[in-house]
């Protein structure tokens, strides 16, 4: 009955299956979270049927490319505005 009114979203499970593939490419790091937060993103992770550690690293990418299309964006106006004489 669930699957008849709910459809996974295909952006996690392509973004899931790519970073499956980009297994081989990780560096294991430590990082350091609130208990509480972590079981936040934990219930979260688990309503969305995902790896809670898989859906920090689906964030973390999509939060990059914002930021670094921010970026580069301030550097092209910043490059324009410094290019007037």
């Amino acid at each position: 009955m669930f699957w008849a009114e709910n459809r996974p979203d295909l952006r996690l499970m392509e973004a899931a299956v790519v970073a499956s593939t980009e297994m081989s490419d990780s560096v294991a790091i430590t990082l350091r979270i609130d208990p509480r937060m972590l079981s936040k993103i934990k219930r979260l992770a688990r309503s969305r049927y995902l790896n809670y550690q898989s859906m920090i690293k689906q964030w973390l990418s999509e939060r990059l490319e914002e930021e670094t299309r921010s970026f580069g964006a301030r550097t092209a106006n910043e490059n324009r505005a410094g290019n007037t004489f």
